[in-house]
């Protein structure tokens, strides 16, 4: 005769089905979206870069995998949304497509693929672009901006046009085109952009023209607390700063500078701040042509750390 199951039985069984009940609700299966506006440009006669629109997720993407024909080449992390393909043949067809990927594994649809010819190989072409002219910039809403410049020229022919923002390459367009639109930014932060033109053998050309914007804060945020009107002037041993400190509730006495992306100085004034503009000298010890970023940053009247100044470029005599 089988006896009935006991209490305790009973209730670890039903503990057994809900563990697995939650188990199962809890488990990502939803993909990430499909990665949308894939482009793919030749760089060079043996190279391809490749761009593409962030895809979004019920939980978040983790990654972006590029396949060429099928075959995948390159895994990035979510933050990368380009990549450059190299090792290819001259004059030769390829076609890429962009797959992302979540936490859990899935992969969403690719996305349409995108075709792109390599050209013929430039040999001992060691001559760079101009740099592009007249550079300018309008905010498109709270996250994106649109850049537009004249032509450079080349003594062969400029394949592509570098968007930096500071010192890192974040968009590419083709050397046919002279704007670009730059999206996934974060309102209220002041942005620093220049463009570099590119020919067919990777020759690159010097920056633009440095062009400052400053996104809309988002509602219920304040200003922004960064330093305006940020100056660079080189001197023999020496790199002069100017700026205008941001307005605040009361005096601010100390600024951090930063080097090449990297913490350089406190700067503190004693018990009177300069009034208006500030002036700072920093003394430099590396050999002429050395290349410096520099960009600033306010300790506010709460001791809280402000906003980053806009970027500024100088090279040492």
């Amino acid at each position: 005769m089988q006896r009935p199951p006991t209490t305790a039985a009973l209730v670890c069984a039903a503990a057994l089905v809900l563990l697995t009940a939650c188990d199962g609700e809890d488990k990502d299966t939803e993909p990430p979206t499909t990665p949308s506006g894939v482009t793919a440009q030749a760089g060079s006669a043996t190279s391809v870069h490749v761009m593409w629109e962030r895809s979004t997720d019920d939980k978040a993407v983790t990654g972006y995998e590029v396949f060429q024909k099928g075959a995948r080449v390159k895994t990035l992390p979510a933050t990368k949304n380009m990549v450059d393909i190299g090792g290819l043949s001259p004059k030769t067809a390829y076609s890429f497509t962009v797959r992302a990927r979540d936490a859990a594994g899935n992969l969403s649809l690719p996305s349409p693929a995108t075709a792109v010819t390599t050209p013929a190989p430039t040999p001992e072409d060691k001559v760079a672009p101009t740099k592009p002219v007249r550079l300018r910039g309008g905010l498109d809403g709270r996250r994106a901006v649109t850049l537009t410049w004249g032509k450079a020229t080349d003594n062969t022919t400029v394949t592509s046009y570098d968007v930096y923002q500071e010192d890192t390459r974040i968009h590419s367009v083709p050397g046919t085109e002279t704007t670009a639109r730059v999206t996934g930014l974060r309102p209220g932060t002041v942005y620093t952009f220049t463009v570099r033109a590119r020919d067919a053998a990777e020759n690159s050309s010097p920056d633009s023209e440095a062009v400052d914007l400053t996104t809309p804060a988002a509602p219920g945020e304040g200003p922004s607390t960064a330093p305006t009107d940020v100056t660079a002037s080189a001197r023999k041993g020496s790199v002069e700063l100017t700026w205008t400190p941001p307005k605040a509730d009361g005096e601010i006495h100390t600024h951090e500078l930063y080097l090449n992306g990297k913490f350089a100085t406190t700067i503190v004034w004693g018990a009177t701040p300069p009034a208006g503009r500030a002036i700072y000298t920093m003394t430099v010890t590396d050999p002429p042509g050395t290349r410096y970023s520099v960009k600033l940053r306010a300790k506010l009247p709460d001791g809280k750390w402000g906003d980053f100044s806009a970027q500024r470029t100088v090279v040492v005599r």
